[in-house]
């Protein structure tokens, strides 16, 4: 899905120039878990240990809000994003928000002499 697009955490894509600043983009996404799976987390907490059911819930929250950043880029034109980052919160007890944002940047290739 994201085959066109460069994301990076840092502020410059190494062999690339900035062309154009697009803005903030963002990708956001609030979950929870089901009952079931509350129980059975709770559950893992007694023993201790890696809870893989809320792991498995993390990263699917996350890569659900780096998709909409991604389609918020392409939307605005970018091919990459740049200072990408990931944030967050609990909105009430059981359901958390998670959010991707970064910058929006047309790049190109530096000529070689640049390099």
């Amino acid at each position: 899905m994201n085959h066109s697009i460069f994301i990076t955490t840092s502020t410059s894509l190494e062999g690339y120039q900035v062309t154009k600043q697009l803005g903030l983009v963002r990708g956001i996404t609030v979950r929870s878990r089901s009952v079931l799976g509350n129980m059975a987390g709770s559950f893992m907490m007694i023993f201790g240990g890696r809870s893989s059911i809320y792991t498995e819930l993390c990263e699917k929250a996350r890569e659900e809000a780096l998709q909409l950043m991604i389609k918020h880029g392409q939307q605005m034109g970018c091919n990459a994003i740049i200072n990408m980052r990931y944030d967050a919160n609990e909105v009430m007890a059981g359901l958390t928000e998670v959010l991707a944002y970064g910058t929006a940047v047309v790049v190109e290739k530096k000529p070689v002499a640049d390099r």
